[in-house]
């Protein structure tokens, strides 16, 4: 069976929240084991984590350095997709850091999607497409040269919607942002019942 990689990105130096949120700690874990953790939960092997502001080193888990990673998510799409070119994975998803009450099961679901035939599938949360997104091998050269900035895969969704498989993912966990410390604040108390609703 062709492996799914998992692709954490944990670059950014979160200016916002004032220090790195790869190590911002949540339930006694950081955003980046966390990350990583729901990756291989979800079935991705080999699992990687993109660095940046500061260094990331776990266990069973490939460090990618990025060293333009001041220009943005972009960058780090293009470099956790160079680093996995020589292995033998046939997609990757691609997860961020900062969305803690992701569930492993979106992850699952994203490979059973490439399993099923999609070669680009998207979490997408009451019917509204978020992360993770999952991008077969054979799109990872284009996803490299259009990823600037703080797009990501973006800009390649929104040229070839034509692909893109939409997976509902809206009961397996939210897409929830951690900018500053109040985000951190407000979705703590959802950690561990992260299917629960929206409060406020």
């Amino acid at each position: 069976m062709v492996m799914v990689a998992g692709v954490l990105l944990a670059a950014g130096a979160g200016s916002r929240f004032g220090q790195p949120k790869a190590l911002i700690r949540l339930d006694g874990q950081t955003l980046a084991e966390r990350g990583t953790g729901l990756l291989r939960a979800g079935g991705a092997d080999p699992v990687l984590v993109v660095a940046g502001a500061v260094p990331v080193e776990l266990d069973d888990v490939r460090t990618v350095v990025n060293p333009d990673w001041r220009t943005g998510m972009g960058s780090s799409v293009r470099a956790a997709l160079r680093a996995l070119a020589g292995t033998a994975a046939g997609a990757a998803v691609i997860a961020l850091a900062d969305q803690p009450l992701v569930g492993p099961e979106a992850v699952a679901r994203l490979i059973a999607a490439y399993r099923a035939g999609a070669t680009v599938a998207v979490a997408a949360y009451e019917g509204r497409p978020r992360n993770p997104v999952l991008v077969a091998r054979q799109h990872w050269a284009e996803v490299i040269e259009t990823a600037t900035g703080d797009q990501g895969a973006r800009a390649f969704l929104r040229a070839r919607p034509d692909l893109v498989t939409r997976v509902e993912c809206g009961d397996t966990g939210r897409p929830d942002d951690i900018d500053t410390p109040a985000d951190l604040d407000r979705i703590g108390p959802d950690v561990r019942r992260p299917g629960s609703p929206r409060s406020g």
